[in-house]
């Protein structure tokens, strides 16, 4: 049985995995490159292959329909909306996922991104290599609102960090929230209109569905408060990233922290990665060592359990 693994990850993180995978009878082919794999690249190596291991590699329906042995896909994270699921579906292709191998690093990323905007520390730091001494002021995390919409494993952790804080937590999220996990934490369930008009920090934890594109749009921003942060960590087509520019660059919003994009990366120059009140980090949210471990492990399980 042959095994392709596209992210780099394991060739750091996941060297027993692979050893453990090869001696269950895989033939293992792991990306070693330092660099992604191109969409061809991926295919030639794809095209006997009986299981994958992905990232956030584009894997649709040509990509499946030249895969006739695919049996399994791994996704290496959470979200799946590179997949044509709707398409594996239909060739009995089985689709997993590695659901809380990365809520820890991702809700520690969200922290920091808090920590960062209101601190000032990004310009700061910036102004002090240039040799300025300029002393901003910035602004204490306890005591404000932090607005969580997608309230699965990473909000749930998220809320944790921010109570801890001394943050009051607004929670709402697209499927209903069961009493019994609400009771667990001081969090407080909200309407997504009164997240808006409250929250000082709103944190994105949602998958990119049909009902989730583009429900940040320009009447969301005209909701908000002028000094509120937008941060996401989820997935760029949650954003309507025009109308983002615009709640910037006009003061509907004071800031926004991303680590994810509609494309990626993003073309050189981009308006709205150019503004000093925009920060943009590169889809890193889950790349702990810790995380990579996790990740690495559990999908390597998921692949050997489909074949038992």
């Amino acid at each position: 049985m042959k095994l392709v693994i596209t992210p780099r990850g394991f060739s750091s993180y996941g060297l027993e995995e692979i050893v453990v995978l090869e001696k269950s009878g895989f033939t293992v082919d792991y990306n070693d490159t330092g660099r992604a794999y191109s969409k061809e690249e991926l295919l030639k190596k794809s095209q006997d292959a009986d299981a994958l291991i992905v990232g956030v590699d584009d894997i649709d329906r040509s990509f499946l329909e030249a895969c006739p042995r695919l049996q399994i896909i791994c996704k290496f994270g959470v979200g799946i909306d590179n997949i044509d699921t709707d398409f594996c579906k239909e060739k009995g292709i089985v689709v997993e996922r590695t659901l809380g191998t990365n809520t820890n690093a991702v809700a520690e990323h969200v922290a920091a991104l808090m920590f960062l905007d209101a601190k000032n520390l990004y310009r700061n730091i910036a102004e002090v290599k240039d040799g300025f001494w300029n002393k901003p002021t910035g602004y204490e995390i306890s005591g404000k609102v932090l607005g969580i919409v997608g309230y699965g494993a990473i909000g749930k952790r998220l809320a944790e960090i921010a109570l801890s804080l001394g943050m009051k937590v607004l929670v709402q999220d697209i499927l209903p929230i069961k009493e019994n996990e609400l009771k667990k934490s001081a969090v407080n369930e909200a309407s997504f209109e009164e997240i808006l008009l409250h929250a000082d920090y709103l944190s994105l934890h949602l998958p990119l569905v049909d009902e989730t594109k583009n429900m940040f749009s320009q009447t969301a921003f005209e909701k908000m408060k002028k000094s509120a942060c937008l941060i996401n960590t989820a997935r760029g087509g949650i954003v309507d990233e025009e109308a983002l520019y615009e709640a910037l660059t006009q003061g509907k919003i004071r800031s926004a922290c991303f680590d994810v994009f509609s494309k990626e990366p993003p073309q050189c120059g981009d308006k709205l990665v150019t503004l000093d009140n925009f920060y943009l980090t590169s889809h890193i949210g889950a790349r702990t060592e810790e995380a990579e471990k996790r990740t690495c492990n559990l999908s390597a399980e998921k692949i050997i359990n489909h074949f038992q």
